[in-house]
């Protein structure tokens, strides 16, 4: 009876956060009440309690920053008409900030059945900006963002579900306090270096995380509704940790192939060989671009892992809506693939049009009619 009431309390709790409610500091899980598919203890235990070899090896693969016609070559040429073993279009997730995108090629990426994120709109360079951040500053370059992803790229609100705060910067409670107002589910900037071997599963924030905090502020509050899935550190080649793979210090070198490949096997076994929980391979466009040997290498890791039988390339979506719902690999791959209904795109050259933060104009492509104004903070669509 008491976990039925416990339940039922968070449920209710998890529509109460908006701005200006008192948040309750966040207390020691209790798994008795914290349960699949809304709430989940922070652990590197295996969703459901599967054995490893029983378990999909989920590989997350993320994009950061604009889409333009600077990075779409290699998205292209990279990512286009791979599948899985299973025969099903593999996932990545791109999460975009607003300048100097080009959103029909955001609108393209969505329709190859791509999952598009946000980065927020202006992207600011200080990390203190992000750091300090309030509710109100977050609802305006996330929140609202969120709407004018779907307005200029034409693609379904209901579709942007996940952000990556710049520079990984924390902004404490306040992002996932957003998260609920701006119908986000899940954040994916948290990087982990304690919980790599085994690595740290999804989880939710209704009780105290026992992640440890890289980049504070963390969140400290109980906030029930977003999900956290973990940046789980790579290690380089000196045994220091790194979030993404164009920070890892000590690497292989820019021209070599077969450095980086046995590189990137041995992060990617880490998580294989062990509790497999998803294997993050983060990183932006550029530093495949100008790492020829890493792109090589990169391009044969996917070659390698898209024959494999218990490996997925997925979306952050995709692996949320796994924990939620946790079955073995061998159901996993009779699932239906997911069918896309196309989004509309007449792509329209804009400009040039004047903003309110920068003297020098803007030019856009979008998917629909151009904007008075350059869309920025309290004026996401220009209007």
């Amino acid at each position: 009876m008491r976990t039925a009431i416990v339940l039922f309390s968070l449920v209710l709790v998890a529509f109460a956060y908006t701005k200006g409610e008192e948040l309750k500091l966040a207390e020691p899980c209790d798994p008795e009440a914290c349960k699949l598919p809304s709430c989940r203890c922070s652990s590197s235990v295996i969703p459901g309690n599967l054995e490893p070899r029983d378990t999909p090896q989920f590989v997350l693969l993320t994009f950061d920053d604009g889409i333009n016609v600077n990075n779409i070559p290699l998205y292209r040429s990279l990512l286009y008409n791979r599948v899985n073993k299973n025969k099903c279009n593999i996932g990545v997730t791109f999460f975009v900030n607003h300048e100097y995108t080009d959103y029909s090629l955001v609108n393209e990426l969505y329709n190859r059945g791509f999952e598009i994120g946000l980065h927020s709109i202006t992207h600011k360079t200080d990390t203190e900006y992000w750091r300090e951040a309030s509710y109100e500053t977050l609802m305006k370059e996330f929140g609202d963002q969120r709407k004018q992803m779907a307005h200029f790229a034409n693609i379904p609100i209901s579709a942007l579900q996940g952000l990556r705060s710049p520079f990984l910067q924390m902004s404490g409670n306040s992002t996932y306090q957003m998260m609920n107002s701006a119908g986000l589910r899940y954040d994916l900037s948290w990087p982990t270096i304690r919980f790599t071997n085994p690595g740290l599963w999804p989880y939710t924030l209704h009780y105290q995380s026992t992640q440890d905090c890289i980049v504070p502020p963390c969140p400290t509050a109980s906030i029930p509704g977003p999900w956290i899935l973990p940046m789980v550190a790579w290690t380089d080649m000196q045994g220091f940790p790194c979030s993404m793979v164009d920070t890892c210090f000590y690497n292989p070198g820019s021209d070599n192939e077969e450095g980086w490949f046995k590189f990137i096997l041995e992060n990617f076994e880490r998580h294989y060989l062990n509790n497999r929980a998803p294997f993050g391979f983060y990183i932006h466009e550029w530093y495949i671009r100008v790492n020829p040997g890493l792109q090589r290498a990169f391009t044969r890791f996917l070659n390698v892992i898209n024959n494999l039988n218990d490996v997925f390339m997925v979306n952050g979506n995709d692996v949320i809506d796994w924990v939620q719902n946790p079955i073995p690999v061998n159901e996993y791959v009779k699932k239906d693939c997911k069918r896309l209904t196309p989004a509309a795109c007449r792509p329209t050259s804009c400009g040039p049009i004047q903003s309110d933060h920068n003297p020098t104009p803007y030019y856009m492509t979008i998917c629909n009619r151009c904007p008075r104004r350059y869309p920025w903070l309290n004026n996401p669509l220009g209007e």
